[in-house]
């Protein structure tokens, strides 16, 4: 099994989500806990590539490169699931970071659904 990563969640993931992450011992930072509940979408990556955590958001603006063009960052993961429920969510993720190692993510959108990740280079 991988290391464990060093995760910040957007504000739509829930508290619960967070939980269930740093049960699997993964270092996990929410954009809430650290004064970011309504900061955009540049300023959380920033936060994030400050802290060298890899970001995960439900936020289809992080696939849009004319909005949000990425420069070298941990890595930024984009979950695409409907419903978005933490159930849902924690199904979907933790079995996709255990296979993964925190460099495998640098500089990399992954569009994670249940059917599939698509790795994109961003830089």
């Amino acid at each position: 099994m991988p290391e464990p990563l060093k995760l910040y969640l957007d504000q739509m993931l829930r508290l619960d989500v967070a939980q269930a992450l740093g049960n699997e011992s993964h270092d996990v930072m929410r954009v809430s806990e650290v004064g970011q509940a309504r900061a955009d979408d540049y300023e959380i990556l920033q936060k994030a590539i400050a802290e060298n955590r890899i970001l995960v958001t439900l936020d289809e603006h992080f696939g849009d490169w004319v909005i949000l063009p990425l420069s070298k960052h941990p890595g930024v993961i984009r979950l695409k699931i409907h419903p978005t429920t933490s159930k849902n969510v924690i199904k979907l993720l933790l079995p996709f970071l255990r296979l993964h190692s925190s460099e495998q993510f640098k500089n990399h959108l992954v569009i994670l659904s249940p059917k599939r990740a698509k790795w994109v280079h961003t830089v």
